[in-house]
């Protein structure tokens, strides 16, 4: 299970702490999903779940203020004693007293946001999503081409980084080289990013180590990227049968989601990085609705008749 500190959730966030004696050093979070306690302040508990980070937003201190105040008291003393993370209190609305008591009382960090809940709410759960999404390291290149991510892979020596350095220099950005970081943000997005040890480092044999954004500059290198295509590198086998039109797709599952995998035979005088540029433009035609290999067989079959 991944965690991320308190703290870190405070700074990145921009949330105001409200209540500075509350030591939040060591402070963890383990729970992407984030609570509005709606049915709780109602007084159901029966599926609370006290490690999630709890927001209250306009329409909670609405509620909290047409009740009596012991039983004020009482409601919210209930969402302090569960010990939660942390309470985060929108739209730059002033406590209620008693949250200030109870934040001390059971050690539970009081903490403010000047922006609406639902705005709060969304990137709270965005950042904690990729924070603490799952992830795998992978051997390959990862680089944003035409503003498609892809992940070139195959074995040691087989020339991802030639390829990968030739694209930069044709304008393309590197994300990671020899090892990606990917994280699963949703069933349907892959982020990849490169360990920080190595960032912006690429190894050409025969030459070494060579630092990217320091030899072409900061446009150059981007810290993380979706993972769009993966092209797979292999050595000609005369033998092995190669997909020539691109009607049927290849996948490659990761972590549960499935992205879109070419082969791509490596013999001498190919250019690997056009195919690599052509195979990132046709996978965004694709995107947007036009398959090439379909069209024609689309023509072929009509000019039969």
């Amino acid at each position: 299970m991944y965690s991320v500190s308190l703290e870190r959730m405070v700074k990145e966030n921009e949330l105001r702490v409200l209540v500075p004696e509350i030591d939040m050093t060591g402070r963890m979070i383990t729970r992407t999903e984030v609570s509005r306690p709606a049915l709780q302040l109602a007084g159901f508990y029966e599926y609370f779940d006290n490690e999630r980070v709890q927001i209250l937003g306009k329409m909670e201190f609405s509620f909290l203020r047409q009740m009596e105040e012991q039983v004020r008291r009482d409601t919210i003393e209930k969402i302090f004693e569960r010990r939660v993370p942390c309470v985060i209190v929108c739209k730059k609305l002033e406590p209620f007293p008693e949250m200030f008591e109870f934040a001390k009382k059971y050690d539970v960090p009081l903490l403010g946001s000047d922006f609406g809940t639902s705005e709060s709410l969304g990137e709270i759960i965005r950042w904690l999503k990729s924070e603490l999404a799952e992830r795998i390291t992978l051997h390959g290149v990862l680089v944003d081409v035409y503003g498609e991510g892809v992940l070139i892979m195959g074995e040691s020596g087989i020339g991802k980084s030639e390829a990968a350095l030739e694209l930069i220099k044709r304008g393309h950005r590197l994300v990671a080289d020899d090892a990606v970081i990917i994280r699963r943000i949703s069933h349907r997005k892959l982020i990849g990013t490169c360990p920080e040890i190595i960032r912006h480092f690429i190894e050409l044999r025969g030459i070494g180590i060579i630092n990217v954004r320091q030899l072409f500059g900061v446009g150059a290198v981007k810290l993380s990227h979706a993972i769009d295509l993966i092209v797979r590198l292999e050595a000609d086998d005369p033998k092995r049968t190669y997909d020539r039109l691109g009607i049927d797709e290849e996948y490659m599952d990761i972590l549960g989601n499935k992205v879109v995998c070419m082969r791509i035979p490596v013999r001498p005088g190919r250019n690997l990085a056009v195919i690599c540029e052509t195979a990132a433009i046709n996978h965004r035609q694709k995107r947007f609705g036009y398959n090439a290999a379909e069209d024609i067989s689309y023509k072929i079959n009509n000019s039969m008749y």
